[in-house]
């Protein structure tokens, strides 16, 4: 055991690989001949069951069509001018009466449809035993034949009763009493067979069973009901019992597929024959096809394991010699002169991968080099702008100096809220800030705004103590205050009241910008959230404001904007409810 295994370790990739698919296939051939046998069994048997169903439901449909037939008797025997002449002729009519009550009789029972396709003929016999027929195919009936059927629907008392075929006639009746129901005396007035054409409903209910030799047999317990009589032995299929099924069952050396259904509307069973091999031979001729395609892939596959195994490690060891070279320092990748294409499996895309990584070494080499000079650059260029503020920041003060030895109490006030409002700005670098460091901007920003419009306006603030150092997004409250003042103190004469009030509810922190402005419309709002409306001054959108909160917290929160015209706008932001500490 110990020479085998040394013996297969030693050997090369290809000629391992020829032993593996060799066993590997030796051990599936023998599953697949278990696994096979199993899966045609059982292939079989659903191959028998959905046979089985769709046979059945030319019998459901067969049952169906024998329905209509008993309703179109019900409607013929209690259709109100077929009564009245029936009471007619009981009463007594002239000869020339009786012959126009034969005719209209006649073209009721047309028009009420008689004439149906699985209809033979509807013959209709009054109480003198006169016939009124109608139909393609009506025949004389004799009376002893009339005396049977009166003696049979007798029974029922004017229900439905089924007439077996007899003698030359080979169609199913439908047969009931015809009562008179005026006054509900249901006097006995006549007798109606409705013949129906078995044969016609089978063939084109059955249509799909792609064979001549199907039968139809319908029986009640040990009788047959339709046919008369037939070739297969009915004790045979008296045997079958259980409600619903199918069973493969031999007579005089050929197999039929029997499948038989209870009626659910009668006590019938119908039992649907059809010779076995018209169904299913064309599946056994498939099972063989399978055997003979699978022995012959079998020899093919183990005919081309060789070549097979080659074509996989003749590239892996041309990667081999490449990544020696690489080893040795050389990172130019080199293609051989003659080396053939490869193909883009697995080995090809070691080939590929390995060309890319040699490639990207070089590149991340250059790169390297690149973003030392960047650095460099950047790092001047951050030395620089942080020359420009202070230069504004000199600047402002000189203004404001100025303002001051000319008295302009208002000028060096607007200067210094504008000098507080920049350095707050620019020195918050955090993303987050306290909820009283926007409030600080918002402070600085009003002051500016009231040396422009005075007395219209009316600004509040209501934030307890205890938010103050709640984090909100730096740079959220500003533009919403200065929205405002754009879009609704501008269009003011009256005073305008904006208001900032925040509160905790639920979890959530909310803080509101409300304003007795004129308010808009929900389109224009709607425009507003989707970022269609480029905003008056400098100020950022609302899509800005709700993107940047989204990225910070998630979908859960956002704004909410309730504005109507004349009713003012109010727009909150919904956060979580996070306090910092108070020193930062």
């Amino acid at each position: 055991m110990k020479r085998l295994k040394a013996l297969y370790t030693n050997l090369r990739i290809k000629h391992k690989m020829f032993v593996l698919i060799s066993v590997i296939m030796l051990v599936v051939a023998i599953l697949a001949i278990i696994i096979q046998q199993y899966a045609f069994d059982f292939y079989d048997e659903e191959i028998y069951k959905q046979s089985s169903k769709a046979l059945s439901l030319s019998s459901i449909s067969i049952e169906n069509e024998l329905k209509k037939m008993e309703k179109l008797t019900f409607m013929l025997a209690t259709d109100s001018t077929i009564q009245h002449y029936l009471r007619s002729i009981k009463s007594g009519l002239s000869e020339y009466d009786n012959y126009v009550v034969q005719l209209t009789v006649k073209e009721r029972m047309v028009n009420i449809g008689a004439l149906d396709k699985y209809v033979l003929s509807a013959q209709l016999y009054d109480v003198d035993d006169n016939e009124y027929a109608v139909g393609s195919n009506s025949i004389t009936v004799y009376n002893d034949r009339i005396s049977m059927y009166k003696e049979l629907t007798r029974v029922n008392k004017g229900g439905n009763t089924w007439i077996a075929p007899y003698g030359n006639d080979n169609s199913l009746i439908a047969a009931r009493e015809v009562r008179s129901f005026q006054q509900l005396d249901l006097d006995y007035i006549g007798t109606l067979a409705l013949r129906i054409d078995m044969n016609k409903l089978f063939r084109e209910m059955a249509s799909g069973m792609n064979s001549n030799d199907a039968q139809l047999i319908i029986m009640k317990d040990d009788e047959a009901i339709y046919p008369e009589a037939s070739s297969f032995p009915i004790d045979t299929l008296s045997k079958l019992s259980g409600g619903d099924g199918y069973k493969v069952i031999r007579y005089e050396g050929k197999q039929y597929f029997v499948t038989y259904i209870a009626s659910t509307y009668t006590d019938w069973t119908y039992y649907t024959l059809i010779p076995f091999d018209d169904i299913f031979d064309r599946i056994a001729k498939v099972k063989q096809t399978i055997i003979i395609i699978f022995a012959t892939l079998f020899v093919l596959i183990l005919l081309i394991a060789v070549g097979f195994a080659k074509g996989i490690t003749e590239p892996i060891e041309r990667l081999n010699t490449k990544m020696k070279r690489v080893q040795l320092g050389n990172f130019e990748y080199i293609e051989e002169p003659n080396e053939r294409a490869l193909a883009m499996d697995e080995a090809g895309q070691m080939h590929r991968n390995f060309r890319i990584m040699v490639e990207r070494i070089n590149e991340l080499i250059h790169e390297n080099y690149v973003k030392q000079l960047t650095i460099r650059d950047t790092e001047f260029k951050a030395l620089q702008a942080q020359i420009n503020p202070h230069f504004l920041y000199n600047t402002l003060e000189s203004i404001n100096w100025s303002a001051k030895l000319s008295n302009q109490t208002h000028i060096s006030q607007m200067v210094e809220a504008l000098g507080s409002l920049l350095r707050t700005s620019l020195n918050l670098k955090e993303p987050l800030i306290p909820l009283t460091k926007e409030l600080d901007i918002i402070n600085h920003y009003v002051t500016i705004q009231k040396y422009r419009f005075e007395e219209r306006l009316d600004f509040q603030i209501e934030v307890p103590e205890k938010l103050h150092y709640c984090s909100i997004p730096k740079l959220s409250l500003q533009p919403l205050v200065e929205n405002a003042i754009n879009y609704g103190l501008e269009q003011m004469i009256d005073t305008c009241k904006i208001k900032i009030h925040a509160y905790v509810e639920e979890e959530l922190l909310l803080v509101s910008v409300s304003d007795n402005g004129p308010g808009m419309e929900e389109q224009f709002v709607a425009q507003l959230l989707g970022g269609q409306v480029v905003t008056k001054g400098s100020g950022l959108g609302l899509k800005n404001i709700e993107d940047r909160i989204k990225l910070l917290y998630g979908e859960a929160y956002g704004l909410q904007i309730e504005s109507e015209p004349n009713r003012g706008t109010k727009v909150t932001l919904v956060l979580p409810y996070e306090m910092r500490d108070s020193h930062v």
